[in-house]
């Protein structure tokens, strides 16, 4: 079998042509070696699989040719490299530094490459400065780093830097192309976008990809494969998902999250790939920032058409609700709901209650008054005809009994009371309209009880009688598990003046709390007493006053108050009160 040599090794640059997207750097280079102007120690910073070394070996081999060489000649004698990550003590500097004044014995110059420069120790670095500052005319340094921060200040002073940017996307898609046809392999456009996109800058890791990715997929190089194998979130994905938040379709929208989750991928990686993705589409509305989208021409059209679809403003409330899930991700408890929840507020933005039904979305973002229809009352009516039976001690609690939102409460006891409401039409919940229509409502259902008062029964009744529907009603409570409710109303006991209950408290947030809860007390009351003119009412004791003490003289008028025999100490020992 013929050994195998990876696309990192074999399509290495030989030249500063070949170098990918570093040209501001070559051509500086170049100028340098033309025009006799190279600095005698150099710099190369930079993130890894940029060219660092690579760059050095080519202009360690240029500058040693002249007319004399071809270009196949290495120099290999003239060229010495040290990887500074195992030979990083002061003995391997040393013996470096002894090297250094020998001259060469062909061509001009003797380079020294230091790769991973940042892990020499300080006392490397100290004994090497001399030597850096100073060096033989036949000597050239050319140092490479990822982290040019650990380097020591003096080092950096004595070299001329270059700084290496990352391959852009663009740069890295184009290279791999020009390797794909020289290896007869036919890859799409997209495909090879994603494998530049997944090297995160790196031309050395989108060569090591594409071998992976060629090996899985033979000669046939297509974006279905590389996103099976790299393990990556399709454009499809997000494509489909943005459509189902603009439609306001959110139970397919958590369908295709949860579809997502199965094929392994974290829900962090979908959320941010879809904060990107709007991010992508924002930039699709202005003709001037299209091209900061990197990505290939069938899906840039793709972008294109979707962008038309989504507003701005839709765009920046999506982008915002997205980005802040990403952010609180790893602190949720929940992860998986913090990111459904987020899905669902971004379906919302879009969505009209009062225009669209609400049956086709898991949550109805309305709820609807309606007169046209007689709302079915749960409980029983009380009639004309029928007397009204008295209630055993036992029966359960009203079900208003139970706490609940207060507005849903109000909502609740409006629909249970009523046949017919006022309004018909379709109103949403949280609407200035639904609001006045409540007040309006509630304001006829008063109207409306103040005539029914008249029909209903006023049997007279003792306080014995009071107190034994009181205390049953407060055992209720306790058995509910309302203990607050049921301790208000033992903090007094009731007063009765003709029909009127009167209770005192000693401040207004029980006054606040019972005014609240009042109406299932009483309507408690008025069935098992069997009189429905039963009113409450309560007020608050301010009569309470509480004199201080703040002068010397009072503070010992109080204390002498309570003992006598202070006086006759202050006396006995003639002291003096100030």
């Amino acid at each position: 079998m013929e050994h195998f040599i990876v696309s990192a090794r074999k399509y290495r640059p030989k030249t500063f042509k070949d170098v990918v997207g570093q040209q501001a750097i070559t051509n500086t280079l170049l100028n340098a070696i033309e025009n006799n102007h190279l600095a005698q120690a150099l710099l190369f910073t930079g993130p890894r699989g940029v060219g660092k070394t690579s760059c050095a070996r080519i202009l360690a081999k240029k500058i040693n040719q002249d007319d004399a060489t071809s270009e196949d000649d290495d120099f290999s004698f003239n060229i010495f490299e040290l990887d500074a990550a195992s030979n990083n003590s002061v003995d391997d500097i040393r013996s470096l530094i002894d090297q250094v004044r020998i001259p060469p014995q062909v061509g001009k110059y003797k380079v020294y490459i230091i790769d991973e420069v940042h892990m020499l120790s300080s006392a490397a670095f100290n004994a090497f400065l001399k030597t850096l500052e100073e060096p033989p005319k036949h000597a050239i340094f050319i140092l490479a780093t990822t982290e040019k921060h650990k380097i020591i200040p003096t080092i950096l002073s004595r070299c001329q830097i270059f700084d290496f940017k990352r391959i852009t996307v663009t740069d890295a898609k184009e290279y791999l192309a020009y390797i794909a046809e020289e290896q007869g392999i036919e890859a799409e456009d997209d495909a090879l976008h994603i494998i530049a996109q997944k090297a995160d800058g790196a031309m050395r890791d989108a060569l090591s990809i594409f071998d992976r990715v060629v090996s899985f997929s033979g000669k046939q190089l297509t974006r279905q494969a590389v996103t099976e194998n790299l393990n990556v979130l399709d454009y499809e994905t997000f494509f489909d998902c943005t459509n189902l938040l603009l439609n306001n379709n959110i139970p397919e929208a958590l369908l295709l999250f949860n579809n997502t989750l199965a094929k392994g991928f974290e829900g962090q990686h979908f959320i941010s790939g879809l904060a990107s993705h709007f991010r992508d589409l924002l930039v699709c509305k202005n003709k001037n920032t299209i091209s900061l989208l990197e990505v290939g021409e069938q899906t840039k059209e793709k972008y294109l058409t979707q962008a038309k679809k989504a507003s701005e403003a839709f765009l920046l409330e999506a982008i915002e609700k997205a980005n802040t899930c990403d952010l609180n991700y790893r602190a949720a408890k929940n992860q998986r709901l913090l990111v459904e929840l987020c899905l669902m507020q971004i379906a919302s933005i879009t969505f009209e209650a009062e225009k669209k039904k609400s049956k086709n979305f898991i949550i109805p973002a309305t709820f609807f008054i309606s007169t046209s229809k007689p709302i079915k009352n749960t409980q029983k009516q009380e009639s004309k005809q029928t007397p009204l039976a008295p209630a055993k001690e036992d029966t359960t609690v009203p079900e208003s009994v139970t706490p609940i939102d207060e507005v849903a409460n109000e909502t609740i006891k409006e629909q249970n009371n009523t046949s017919v409401v006022s309004s018909d039409k379709r109103v949403s919940g949280l609407s200035l309209k639904s609001i006045r229509e409540k007040q309006i409502f509630k304001k006829q259902q008063e109207e409306r009880l103040q005539i029914n008062k008249l029909d209903l029964p006023e049997e007279p009744f003792e306080f014995k009688d009071l107190m034994k529907y009181w205390k049953s009603y407060i055992a209720l409570l306790n058995k509910q598990g309302e203990k607050i409710m049921a301790s208000i109303l033992e903090a007094d006991k009731p007063k009765l003046n003709g029909h009127t209950i009167s209770l005192e408290f000693p401040n207004e947030t029980m006054k606040v709390e019972l005014e609240r809860a009042k109406g299932p007390l009483l309507e408690h009351l008025r069935t098992n007493l069997k009189n429905f003119s039963i009113d409450l009412s309560i007020t608050i004791n301010e009569t309470i006053e509480k004199k201080y003490a703040y002068s010397v003289r009072e503070k010992y008028e109080k204390l002498r108050e309570k003992n006598p025999a202070l006086d006759t100490l202050r006396i006995t020992f003639g002291l003096d009160i100030d």
